[in-house]
């Protein structure tokens, strides 16, 4: 387990009384964390209340005064940011998983083992997230361009506000294949359905996702016992279960 001493004794008390805490959660997460604030109110009896978007979205809401005690960002740049800004606890930070991109189709025969498809004409729209807003999409734009495809796709790309609307893009057929977090396709060992090409790590810098407790949360027993939760075996399970690595 990789518990801190500070977050361990200060969870304690969270035995005596139940309480709740507003989690801003990165779009990405959503399907893991779910299953995790599950789990974490049944262990604990604390309620994690979650709002999913995207990783710029959720700042800027949390910069202009929401109620957020934890955030769960799909970077490490951004909790560092609020570190750095007075808006999250100093030292509170930690890599809770490390994201995978993967380019998926809900049509089981478009993508092959290597993305042979982006270097054809055999599709119309490619969707992927804000890279202004969304970590995995600057991750998408990353991989384009090291595929040397940047002028070849531009006409193609389709833009969602976060990598929930890019998965919705692809699943409802308005973008025939798009690059997503592997954890919205992937559980269990196995893609749930479609066709997919796990990107290469070469091709994108990698996607640290980072949590830190927040000046909302610092006081707050439920808030304090979800960040040391998320650095627990069984928090870690779960995430691994989605396709995530884990440090």
């Amino acid at each position: 387990m990789r518990k801190s001493l500070a977050f361990s004794l200060l969870a304690v008390p969270l035995l005596v009384q139940a309480e709740s805490v507003m989690v801003a959660v990165a779009a990405n997460f959503s399907a893991p964390m779910k299953i995790i604030a599950e789990n974490f109110e049944k262990e604990t009896g604390h309620q994690a209340v979650l709002s999913f978007g995207a990783t710029g979205q959720l700042y800027a809401q949390i910069a202009n005064g929401a109620p957020y005690a934890v955030f769960l960002s799909a970077d490490q740049k951004t909790p560092m940011r609020i570190e750095n800004e007075a808006l999250g606890v100093v030292k509170s930070r930690f890599t809770y998983a490390l994201g995978k991109l993967v380019l998926w189709s809900r049509d089981v025969n478009l993508i092959d083992d290597a993305g042979t498809i982006l270097h054809t004409n055999a599709f119309n729209k490619l969707a992927i997230a804000d890279p202004k807003l969304a970590p995995y999409g600057v991750a998408a734009m990353e991989v384009i361009n090291a595929m040397a495809l940047g002028n070849t796709l531009r006409e193609q790309l389709v833009t969602a506000s976060n990598i929930s609307q890019t998965y919705q893009f692809v699943s409802t057929g308005n973008a025939e294949l798009g690059f997503i977090a592997l954890s919205q396709v992937f559980a269990d060992g196995i893609f749930k359905d479609g066709s997919a090409w796990v990107v290469p790590k070469k091709l994108y810098s990698p996607i640290r996702q980072d949590a830190i407790l927040l000046q909302a949360g610092k006081d707050n027993p439920a808030a304090l016992a979800l960040m040391a939760y998320l650095q627990d075996d069984a928090a870690k399970t779960v995430i691994l279960n989605f396709g995530y690595v884990v440090e």
